[in-house]
């Protein structure tokens, strides 16, 4: 398995994505703009970003076989615009098992 794609649970097989670290940003004030004093930040939380992730199942024609793939809707449209066979001869020379 590649370094970059660790086994995770929110995990695209096709493109790699998954949950990131992030902050969530509370403001209070009036803005500038609405002729106050300005927006001012009075509290920070860790947060996590989670990717918008899906089980789904496509047919391989080649193999008469359906695959059951979890993917980003990124991935969905990756595999509309490329086609099913392609991602999924990428992501087994990639050593991702199907």
């Amino acid at each position: 398995m590649n370094t970059k794609q660790k086994k995770s649970g929110r995990r695209c097989q096709v493109t790699g994505r998954g949950p990131i670290r992030g902050k969530s940003y509370t403001k209070r004030g009036i803005a500038k703009k609405k002729k106050g004093i300005g927006l001012n930040i009075t509290g920070i939380v860790k947060r996590n970003f989670r990717p918008n992730i899906f089980k789904k199942r496509y047919w391989l024609t080649n193999e008469k076989r359906f695959v059951s793939i979890k993917l980003s809707a990124a991935a969905m449209r990756t595999i509309e615009k490329r086609g099913v066979e392609t991602v999924v001869r990428e992501m087994r020379a990639k050593g991702i098992k199907l």
